[in-house]
């Protein structure tokens, strides 16, 4: 069953990286909902795991955090998505002040210190993520609608870095 959820984490891996696209166009919440359903499915095979050997537990680790990075992307952008429904991707333009430039990268950046501060148990790195993220975005936080995508985006992709890890740490258990 342990090679079930490396398998799992693996597929979540290499889905989440097909599925961030370049462009936001490509995106569909059916690969959102595809990624949360197979690491819904791994955390399940995780909880029933026995003890595992120290190799299959490295693994896991090093799955959970590449599925954190890479898995991230659509299920945010389908968060986004769900909480401002008018504002599409054809309704946006290149120059406009409310999107939040870099985003992808800065999301695979975020969901993987994510997933290491949980793993190696410092907590006090949460907030130390949060507030270097938001010193960095300051400027551009200043239009409400920026600032609540900031919000929202943020606590998706840390949710499901969180998620991702929660695999990791039910195998260990």
């Amino acid at each position: 069953m342990s090679i079930a959820v490396l398998v799992l984490l693996a597929v979540v891996t290499v889905a989440g990286a097909v599925l961030t696209p370049r462009s936001d166009r490509r995106r569909s919440p059916a690969g959102a909902l595809f990624l949360v359903s197979v690491l819904a499915v791994a955390a399940a095979l995780a909880w029933r795991t026995g003890r595992l050997s120290d190799a299959v537990e490295t693994a896991g680790v090093v799955l959970a955090v590449t599925a954190a990075a890479l898995g991230g992307g659509p299920v945010t952008t389908a968060v986004l998505r769900a909480a401002d429904p008018d504002r599409g991707p054809d309704r946006r333009r290149a120059s406009d002040p409310e999107v939040l430039r870099g985003g992808t990268w800065i999301g695979v950046l975020e969901r993987t210190a994510v997933a290491a501060v949980v793993l190696a148990q410092y907590k006090e790195g949460l907030p130390v993520l949060v507030a270097v993220k938001g010193l960095g975005r300051f400027n551009e936080l200043k239009a409400p609608v920026a600032a609540e995508r900031f919000i929202i985006g943020t606590l998706a992709s840390g949710l499901w870095a969180l998620a991702c890890v929660g695999v990791s740490v039910l195998l260990h258990s």
